[in-house]
């Protein structure tokens, strides 16, 4: 298994980085706490979940080892797969998903698109004995520009799954009312909204 990629960023998108290491651009699939961690910056050494299936190779990264092992525990949830995960740590920050865990706060993970209350309460009974609610967190990246964020956020939504027309929609309806929000949040408010 690999363990991690140190690489230059060749590419990065809120759902997405293309991370070029000897030569060789490896796609990793991102959350949006990982692509804040690493925006504005040239280089990475991002920690690196690799899933291998018939038809694909996918490679998962993630900026810390708290967010990696979030990740393990919720695709070890019967009917919760890689891109759920991914949903769940772009909405929920790891602190914070631990913390609702911890908690048994089934409502807030309910929150989250794709989420159930089914889900949610196998999540919780999963994984309360298993959480650890203490972390440090790192700081936040500045902002981007305002020029393409809304192609940027409909794109990260479209990698997750979503239509892109109602993608559009929630994006259009967010901007109307938070102009000048950071992408990672128009995202996170859009992920709630569809």
């Amino acid at each position: 298994m690999i363990e991690y990629i140190k690489g230059e960023i060749a590419e990065l998108a809120p759902a997405r980085m293309i991370l070029e290491c000897g030569g060789t651009g490896y796609e990793l699939h991102i959350s949006l706490t990982t692509y804040s961690a690493f925006q504005n910056q040239r280089e990475a050494k991002v920690l690196v979940y690799e899933i291998i299936r018939e038809d694909a190779h996918l490679l998962y990264g993630f900026a810390t080892q708290r967010e990696r092992e979030l990740f393990l525990l919720l695709t070890s949830v019967s009917g919760v797969g890689p891109n759920t995960a991914r949903t769940i740590l772009s909405s929920v920050p790891p602190a914070e998903l631990a913390q609702i865990i911890a908690s048994g706060d089934e409502k807030s993970l309910t929150l989250v698109k794709g989420i159930g209350s089914k889900t949610a309460q196998r999540i919780i009974v999963d994984l309360r004995s298993k959480v650890k609610t203490a972390e440090t967190t790192a700081g936040r990246a500045a902002a981007p520009s305002r020029s393409g964020v809304a192609d940027e956020a409909v794109a990260a939504l479209v990698m997750l799954g979503f239509q892109k027309a109602a993608s559009q929609k929630a994006i259009d309806a967010i901007l109307k009312t938070s102009p000048v929000a950071p992408v990672e949040q128009i995202i996170k408010t859009a992920l709630k909204m569809l």
